[in-house]
């Protein structure tokens, strides 16, 4: 519905301001935002990219119902010749790369466990994968850029300070490092024992690894992440000391 007065999500708490959009739950005469998921939608169990294809489903849905009750007569058509828009069809190809790096995962040994598409309280972000072994954790994201390749830009260091840089397709890809730093802090923030090593990584499937030391991780090192956690755990330690 459309809100006459102004409120707050009752599940993240994000201000909502008169006019906009948002579900009214009538037995608890409470609002929140549309892309807060119902709390029968809420996670579950171990299920890689299931926000996101979550979401992808409910904008989609929400697209077929919007055109089918403007165009009555011709919803169908409509629906039938065109697409939908890259903002809803980025959330399944964000599905899909939680999924195959899942499938990954689940060749490391039973001895280490992993968890799936985590929600972060009090927010709308989510943990797609957590890697708990006797080397530590690996809290991972992962993200699938079609057509799009890592690289790391190194520039200055003569007359200017050196600088790293994230380059994704060409575009800035630093936000992506600063959001798995995030993570790992979080989840650093959460841990009883501070001795516990905490390492963060971003996965680009067929692409590479992006990792807050380390800005690109490609060639021989793209398998870094999936067999540190394999190797260390056989061990029994690790020799990576970054946090």
């Amino acid at each position: 519905m459309r809100l006459r007065y102004a409120g707050a999500c009752r599940l993240c708490d994000e201000p909502l301001a008169a006019g906009s959009e948002a579900v009214y739950e009538r037995d608890t005469k409470t609002v929140r935002c549309v892309e807060c998921p119902t709390p029968s939608a809420e996670p579950v169990g171990d299920v890689a990219g299931g926000s996101a294809r979550r979401e992808y489903e409910r904008r989609k849905q929400g697209r077929e119902q919007r055109i089918r009750a403007d165009h009555p007569k011709l919803g169908g058509l409509i629906l039938a010749l065109s697409e939908d828009p890259q903002s809803t069809r980025a959330w399944e190809r964000g599905a899909v790369g939680e999924e195959l790096l899942a499938e990954r995962l689940a060749d490391l040994p039973a001895t280490v466990r992993i968890l799936h598409d985590r929600r972060i309280p009090g927010s709308r972000a989510n943990i797609d994968h957590i890697v708990v072994s006797s080397a530590g954790v690996w809290v991972v994201d992962a993200k699938r850029y079609r057509g799009k390749r890592p690289e790391l830009r190194v520039e200055g260091g003569i007359l200017r300070p050196r600088t790293e840089s994230l380059r994704i397709g060409g575009r800035d890809g630093n936000k992506l490092v600063q959001g798995v730093q995030s993570q790992v802090s979080r989840v650093t923030a959460v841990l009883s024992d501070p001795s516990v090593t905490v390492t963060g990584g971003a996965v680009l499937p067929r692409g590479g690894l992006a990792t807050p030391r380390r800005r690109v991780h490609g060639g021989r090192h793209r398998r870094a992440l999936a067999t540190a956690p394999r190797e260390a755990d056989h061990r029994g330690n690790s020799s990576d000391t970054g946090r």
